[in-house]
């Protein structure tokens, strides 16, 4: 099993492809143990001293470290993801649908909004989500209220320094564009 690296805008961050699908449907961050314990795979990574961070995306997998440098932590990622796909078992626990889940609750926006946050979505899905995906992290939309589109930042993109400026810059400016009434995005 061949497994590629790339790195990511966010130093603490690197991208793993296994060269297999990861999450055939959705996606599933994990910031500590005790949420990892959700997948097999997840928990066998925080497992590695260093890791305070897991993202699953389609065909990938980000893992975000601690101060420990990459040369130390690279190789025992590289072993854990290998054994684990080895080892025949899961990405996700027993049913998990822990990705889905998480992806549309909590969202708030008033009644009246419902078709502009429809081209939102829309425009999240297919021009800003891919983008992002590329770098190994995800945003999903999480409300709209009062002009301002509040977004949910994952992976990579979860305390990333060039994440501000990709809110601001590339995500506001794209949603202003086609839709006016957006005012400011905003992370939660």
């Amino acid at each position: 099993m061949f497994i590629q690296t790339e790195a990511t805008p966010n130093p603490a961050t690197l991208k793993f492809l296994p060269g297999k699908v990861v999450m055939e449907k959705g996606t599933a961050e994990f910031r500590n143990e005790a949420e990892a314990a959700a997948s097999p795979l997840a928990l066998r990574l925080f497992n590695v001293p260093g890791v305070t961070g897991v993202y699953f995306g389609y065909d990938f997998i980000t893992v975000t470290k601690s101060d420990s440098e990459w040369q130390h932590l690279k190789p025992a990622i590289l072993g854990s993801i290998m054994e684990h796909f080895m080892s025949g078992q899961p990405v996700m626990g027993g049913g998990s649908s822990l990705a889905e889940a998480s992806d549309e609750e909590g969202e708030f926006f008033d009644e009246g909004d419902e078709t502009l946050v429809a081209t939102i979505k829309e425009l999240l899905e297919t021009r800003v989500r891919p983008a992002v995906a590329q770098d190994g992290g995800d945003i999903t939309f999480k409300g709209f209220k009062d002009g301002t589109v509040y977004l949910n930042m994952k992976g990579a993109c979860s305390g990333c320094p060039s994440s501000t400026a990709t809110l601001k810059h590339g995500v506001q400016n794209l949603l202003k564009h086609f839709v006016p009434e957006v005012q400011a995005v905003e992370a939660l």
